[in-house]
């Protein structure tokens, strides 16, 4: 485990401070919560685009023609 000084306005840390008190946690773990969703939400963003690169349009609307042109099935309609 590593420790990292970190600088805080005030006004964002007494929110933070708040937020914590209110989830019955440590400021430390939610910071470190915080970090971690941050960091997940980059790694999701990060492993679409390359998803997206490697996607095939041509191949998606050729599946896309190959699918039945059918009403869809009880309960999958939209509302």
């Amino acid at each position: 485990m590593s420790n990292y000084a970190l600088r805080v306005p005030e006004s964002l840390l007494a929110y933070a401070r708040l937020v914590a008190q209110e989830e019955k946690v440590s400021m430390n773990q939610f910071f470190v919560t915080a970090i971690a969703e941050k960091v997940s939400a980059l790694k999701t963003e990060a492993y679409f685009k390359e998803r997206q690169a490697r996607g095939d349009p041509a191949g998606f609307d050729a599946w896309l023609a190959a699918s039945p042109d059918l009403p869809p099935l009880p309960g999958d309609d939209l509302p």
